[in-house]
């Protein structure tokens, strides 16, 4: 499934399999679907939460580093 122009909202997207996922909705094919489609996606704009600021702010970077678009928003665990 293509989702460029879409919009993915990953919760959990600072670490492990959160971040993975977020990472995987951010992928964009190059002449290379059957690998982006194995992902599930390619080109979204990510929109992420998770609790670890400093690993949120990373992980919003080496998206960003691919060229795919993408805000962190960071979400405390006890409100």
């Amino acid at each position: 499934m293509i989702l460029q122009d879409k919009v993915a909202l990953v919760t959990g997207g600072t670490l492990g399999i959160g971040r993975a996922t977020a990472f995987a909705f951010a992928q964009r094919s190059e002449g290379k679907l059957n690998e982006v489609i194995a992902f599930g996606a390619a080109g979204a704009t990510v929109v992420f939460s998770g609790r670890r600021d400093a690993e949120g702010e990373k992980t919003a970077k080496l998206i960003r580093e691919t060229g795919a678009e993408c805000l962190y928003s960071s979400r405390q665990g006890d409100s």
